[in-house]
């Protein structure tokens, strides 16, 4: 039998219409299946079955590929739903990743107070983010059932968000039916909206030096540690190393690993380096990495044998997710404040450092603002659900499936 929750000052003012006992029965039932990334296949599993079993017909439900073109590869696609509107509006997307870290798998969720947490000392709880999960599925569920007018609707349950967003990268967008309001749950508080998030790019550096004798033929060689030496230098010396500003921007340059050498008398002939940038700004993300590239060059070019013979540098960088900012009188950020204050809250508008499923989403032209269901400390033993937070980040999700009045 569940406790009666204790509602807080700060609760929602508007009455409400949850079933508050289904959508918590929802997000236990959620948290208890494995879904690791790249193995949420359960995960697909069970919210099909519980689609159907709401009447959403099958036609209505389909997977993508995302897992053949992602890296990791992986059991299953995107779980997509798309219903067609019973009122005239334009199409909204609501959307949360399935996945979780692999610290969650083995959770047994019990209520401790207002919270739920895992009662196996040794998991996390995976409210990050099968909070996310539920609310948007309870939304679906809660239309079915109450035969709610909506307007055209897709809801996209995302894979491999944690293992690098691959699920919202390489989603079939095809599929999506061109949103022009869309939201994310992956989140804490309810009332927090955010729109902004940072991009990022990696660096793999390969400096190629010329191998030999430490002793008897110093000179010969060209030591690729002494390469990668001189170009961390440039670019410390330059203001292109941990955070600067550039024309009002703010970036991160980190060369964070370093590799190479297999003996102590021989010139090293191989450093291998990894590292990121960081910007809001994707300009300035280009940059970053130009600079890197150029600070690798001049190390190459100014150091030299008794030969005359130079190393060489190989350099790549690759996108890790784009950054993006909404701008606050957009209609996914303004349908998001008016719902947040139609349940007595004051709607906190974010930037964060860290990225999102929504990265991508924005990148393909889909303005997707990331809201929150009440997950709290995730990717640790402390993780846990606030239970009220999540029903009302479940109530939010709701109106902005349903409200009529959300101009695009």
């Amino acid at each position: 039998m569940k406790k009666q929750l204790r509602k807080k000052k700060s609760a929602p003012t508007k009455q409400s219409t949850l079933d508050a006992n289904r959508a918590i029965d929802l997000v236990v039932a959620l948290m208890k299946i494995p879904g690791p990334s790249c193995h949420e296949e359960k995960m697909v599993e069970q919210v099909r079955r519980r689609l159907t079993a709401a009447g959403i017909p099958a036609s209505a439900i389909t997977t993508d590929n995302a897992h053949k073109k992602s890296p990791a590869g992986g059991t299953t696609g995107n779980l997509i739903v798309k219903l067609p509107g019973t009122i005239r509006a334009p199409r909204r997307m609501l959307m949360a990743h399935l996945d979780t870290v692999p610290l969650c798998v083995g959770c047994r969720p019990i209520q401790r107070g207002d919270s739920f947490v895992s009662g196996n000392p040794r998991t996390a709880l995976g409210a990050d983010n099968r909070s996310g999960v539920a609310a948007i599925l309870n939304a679906i569920l809660e239309i079915q059932r109450r035969k709610l007018p909506h307007p055209p609707l897709t809801f996209l349950f995302t894979i491999q968000e944690e293992l690098g967003l691959f699920g919202s990268r390489f989603v079939n967008a095809s599929k999506l039916g061109k949103p022009k309001l869309a939201w994310n749950w992956d989140g804490r508080g309810p009332q927090r909206i955010t729109h902004a998030a940072i991009g990022g790019r990696t660096l793999s550096i390969q400096f190629h030096g010329i191998a030999s004798h430490a002793g008897g033929a110093a000179d010969r060689g060209v030591s690729a540690l002494t390469l990668a030496g001189l170009a961390i230098q440039d670019l410390v010396s330059g203001g292109w190393h941990g955070e600067f500003l550039r024309g009002g921007k703010v970036g991160t340059c980190n060369l964070a690993t370093i590799h190479g050498g297999d003996a102590t008398n021989v010139v090293t002939d191989r450093v291998d380096i990894e590292g990121e940038c960081r910007s809001f700004d994707r300009r300035l993300l280009d940059r970053i990495a130009r600079e890197v590239e150029r600070a690798c060059q001049r190390a190459v070019r100014s150091t030299k044998n008794c030969r005359g013979q130079r190393g060489s540098v190989t350099f790549h960088t690759d996108i890790e997710y784009e950054p993006f900012t909404i701008p606050k009188n957009a209609a996914s950020v303004q349908a998001a404040e008016a719902a947040i204050r139609s349940f007595g809250m004051k709607p906190e508008l974010l930037t964060t450092q860290g990225a999102l499923d929504a990265n991508w989403l924005n990148a393909r032209g889909i303005p997707v603002a990331t809201l929150g269901a009440g997950q709290v400390a995730g990717h640790s033993l402390s993780e846990r659900l606030d239970i009220e937070q999540f029903l009302t980040g479940c109530e939010v999700a709701l109106r902005l499936a349903t409200a009529p009045d959300l101009a695009a």
